[in-house]
C-alpha cells in the first residue's frame, strides 16, 4: 500500500511569519496537532502543538495574562518551527513511512511530490492502514495458526482451506522463535469448524480464533 492512498491531501498549513496564536487557532478549530510551514509555496518546516507548548510560558510564570498574550502574539512560527523536516514521497510504501516516523521519533511526515507539498501522513493513518491490511474489522473468521517456519507450509495451509471452498481474504505471518511462526488467515466464512478440524488433523495448532459478524 502506498503513501498516496492514505495521506491527507490539502492539509492545513501556516506561514513562518504567522504567530503562535495563529497556529493555535488553526489547530484548535480543525482539531489537528501539526502543521506544515510553507513560504511562497515551499516547505520550510513543521510546527506542532508540542512546539507551541514548549515555547509558551509555564503556569508558574510571574507574567500577567496580558504580558503572556503579548509575548505569544510577537513570537513567529519561524522562531519555534522544526526546520528541515523528514519528508516522504507519495509513491513510497506505508512501511517506509512507518519506519521513518519510528526512527526519527515523529508523529507525521509531509508528503512531497518533488518540491510540492502533496499532503501529510500521520501515525493514525498508519494505524488505520495496519488494521485494514489485516482485515481486522472485516466480516468472517480470523485464525491464528502456529506453523513451522519452513518451505511449503503456506501452500499446505491454503490447500486445506481451499478444499472447503472458502475464500482466503487476508494472510499475515509473524515470525517467532524456535523455528515457529504465527500465521493469521482471514476467511470469508463464519462456519469454519470443519476447516479448523482439518487444520488440526494436519498437525497445526490454532492459537486464536476471532469472528466478526456479517
Amino acid at each position: 500500500m502506498f503513501v498516496k492512498t492514505k495521506m491527507t491531501t490539502h492539509p492545513f498549513t501556516v506561514s513562518p511569519e504567522q504567530t503562535i496564536p495563529d497556529a493555535h487557532e488553526i489547530m484548535t478549530r480543525y482539531d489537528v496537532k501539526r502543521l506544515p510551514v510553507l513560504k511562497n509555496g515551499k516547505l520550510v518546516g513543521v510546527v506542532s502543538k508540542e512546539d507551541i507548548d514548549r515555547y509558551s510560558p509555564s503556569r508558574a510564570t510571574s507574567l500577567s495574562m496580558g504580558e503572556i498574550t503579548y509575548l505569544l502574539a510577537k513570537t513567529k512560527i519561524k522562531q519555534i518551527m522544526s526546520k528541515q523536516p523528514v519528508t516522504i514521497s507519495p509513491d513510497a510504501l506505508l512501511e517506509e513511512a512507518a519506519t521513518l516516523m519510528r526512527d526519527n521519533k515523529v508523529g507525521f511526515l509531509p508528503v512531497m511530490d518533488h518540491d510540492r507539498l502533496a499532503g501529510i501522513i500521520t501515525e493514525s493513518d498508519i494505524f488505520d492502514s495496519f488494521i485494514e491490511l489485516l482485515g481486522f474489522r472485516e466480516p468472517g473468521t480470523r485464525l491464528t495458526i502456529e506453523a513451522a517456519d519452513e518451505p511449503g507450509i503456506m501452500s499446505n495451509l491454503t490447500s486445506i482451506i481451499g478444499q472447503f471452498g472458502a475464500n482466503i481474504t487476508r494472510v499475515a505471518v509473524y515470525r517467532g522463535e524456535n523455528g515457529k511462526s504465527a500465521v493469521v488467515v482471514g476467511i470469508n466464512s463464519m462456519n469454519t469448524e470443519e476447516i479448523e478440524k482439518s487444520i488440526r488433523e494436519k498437525g497445526f495448532n490454532i492459537l486464536y480464533k476471532l469472528q466478526n459478524e456479517f
